[in-house]
């Protein structure tokens, strides 16, 4: 049996076909953005409470490169924009999903032109890329607050901390 893509790949959006894949989603559009490099309970569930601000919710991704200029460490990304793609791409409450080479989301926001911007609550909204252009054309910022005290940075300092204590 010759292999078959997942249905989930449907939602991966190569930049160049961004501006015409989101034009033709159902309204009112979020926006949100991130590394989502090991995805836990706080990621899933921020995600949750994105989508239900609207009928639609696309998120962009860190490229890989852009994820090594965050300073999040020599190692990080742990996962390659492919595999991080594919794991936010299967989630239910996510409806595309793309990339951005350059250190903010700013190009993608702009060619999206969300009614709705999200972040999540360590982002006060006046600090958030893309809020003016988005409160500009009429749209809202949110900063939605964490449920739940996770961090990926946090995991990956734990694991590396167990494996040194245990030789």
């Amino acid at each position: 049996m010759p292999y078959e893509h997942p249905l989930h790949e449907a939602k991966f959006c190569p930049v160049q076909d961004f501006a015409s894949r989101v034009a033709d989603m159902p309204r009112p559009l979020v926006f949100t953005n991130g590394c989502f490099d090991v995805l836990h309970r706080g990621h899933v569930t921020y995600l949750s409470r994105a989508r239900a601000l609207g009928a639609s919710l696309v998120v962009a991704l860190n490229s890989d490169q852009s994820v090594r200029r965050l300073g999040k460490g020599a190692d990080r990304p742990l996962n390659s924009l492919e595999d991080r793609m594919a794991v936010i791409a299967a989630l239910e409450s996510v409806s595309l999903v793309t990339w951005f080479e350059e250190d903010t989301p700013l190009a993608r926001i702009i060619e999206a032109r969300p009614d709705v911007l999200a972040k999540g609550g360590d982002w006060p909204i006046d600090a958030i890329v893309g809020a003016i252009e988005v409160r500009a054309w009429g749209g809202s910022i949110h900063s939605i607050p964490f449920e739940f005290e996770r961090s990926t940075t946090a995991l990956v300092e734990r694991i590396r901390n167990t494996r040194n204590a245990h030789g």
